[in-house]
């Protein structure tokens, strides 16, 4: 009788070494609790709105199953080459320049994958959505984080970038608004970015996703700025502004090269994004708008409330000038993080994300998603500072 296979060791070094997801991980533990008001995953608690469904349904019943172009519907592809144009002032060609992908997650991993050789460092700002460092990690690229601070309101500054460049430095990654913190970015300090981005020779990659929840001051992309249309690559998607996290779509926008070099991974990998996905996005890019605005100006009530709610009780929080996450510190409470999200999530039912799930400059933070309806938010910060004021006996 042979002896049992250790099949573990037939898993990939730098796969082994990449942990689970800190969200996830964290709400397995939720899920087996009953009556919590969640206040974690990171996805808009509105329906997709009916147009956007009824399209999806339209297309089905006329039997719109079939394979697209690796590149995705070309009528999709023009839609969004004229949004793009139209709410970034970036122009690109939409029969070779754009590329349908299955989420922005999806194109981030190919763009990573089409430009990183081993040992290539690639630059990205923390705390961050949690995919960033282990993406780089999969396509054998080396993650350099730079520290956003509270106090520059978590935004990126240029001078923090220079201070982590090698001659091995290849790509900087942006996402702003960012997911955990809500910072956003003023025109002048991209300017400055861009200048260095240029300057070492460096690829942007620009993940747009809230763009579209940006609550106060005017969205610039770094691909909107002189000489970086050339350098930059693109990143949108659906799921945020049009609540379509389910319909798994994103895009991919930059240089004809580039985009051809991200297209070969996905045609051998996903194919093409799902085609009712592809004519429910064109629905909401055609006809959106009027929701987008509806569910943002709902953010920013609830986004003052919980806010408001935080500093009240003595958790100082910065107000997110974009997305839908605040980040209150929680070091008062002399808790770390992860202590701090149990025990409230134990004692108060209150579900929240340790701030060390998106980097260790996360430490001594919650993220608290207020996608979540105003009276549910209401009984959330209710139960959080009756646990503070209970903390600090």
């Amino acid at each position: 009788m042979s002896a049992p296979c250790p099949v573990e060791r037939f898993v990939a070094d730098h796969v082994r070494a990449i942990p689970r997801s800190g969200i996830r991980a964290f709400f397995d533990i939720v899920q087996s609790m009953p009556e919590v008001i969640s206040l974690g995953v990171g996805e808009p608690d509105f329906v997709t709105p009916w147009h956007i469904r009824e399209a999806a349904i339209y297309a089905l019943e006329r039997g719109r199953t079939s394979y697209t172009s690796n590149l995705g519907l070309l009528k999709l592809r023009e839609a969004i080459a004229r949004q793009v144009e139209r709410a970034f002032q970036v122009r690109y060609d939409p029969r070779t320049q754009v590329l349908i992908t299955v989420g922005v997650s999806e194109a981030l991993d190919l763009a990573l994958r089409a430009l990183i050789n081993p040992g290539d460092e690639i630059i990205y700002h923390e705390p961050c959505y949690v995919s960033y460092s282990p993406s780089i990690a999969l396509a054998h690229g080396v993650p350099v984080a730079v520290s956003c601070r509270p106090e520059d309101g978590f935004a990126l500054t240029a001078q923090a970038i220079e201070r982590v460049l090698t001659p091995r430095s290849k790509v900087l990654v942006l996402n702003f608004p960012t997911n955990p913190t809500g910072g956003t970015m003023v025109r002048a300090e991209l300017e400055r970015i861009a200048e260095v981005v240029r300057r070492h020779g460096l690829l942007a990659i620009t993940d747009e996703i809230y763009s579209e929840l940006t609550f106060e001051g005017e969205h610039v992309s770094l691909a909107s700025l002189p000489g970086m249309v050339e350098r930059t690559i693109f990143l949108h998607g659906f799921s945020k502004a049009y609540a379509m996290t389910g319909f798994r779509i994103g895009y991919a926008c930059g240089p004809v090269e580039l985009v051809e070099a991200m297209m070969k991974i996905h045609q051998y990998s996903m194919l093409c994004a799902s085609i009712l996905s592809q004519e429910a996005a064109l629905e909401a890019i055609r006809h959106g708008e009027p929701d987008t605005v509806a569910m943002r100006e709902q953010y920013r009530a609830r986004r003052n409330l919980i806010v408001g709610a935080f500093n009240a009780m003595g958790l100082t929080c910065h107000l997110p000038r974009g997305s839908f996450y605040a980040f209150p510190c929680i070091q008062s409470t002399g808790l770390s993080s992860q202590a701090c999200a149990v025990r409230l999530l134990e004692e108060e039912k209150v579900a929240c994300v340790p701030g060390n799930a998106f980097g260790p400059t996360g430490e001594g933070y919650l993220r608290c998603c207020f996608a979540t309806a105003l009276d549910r938010i209401e009984l959330a910060v209710e139960r959080i500072a009756r646990f503070v004021k209970r903390l600090r006996g």
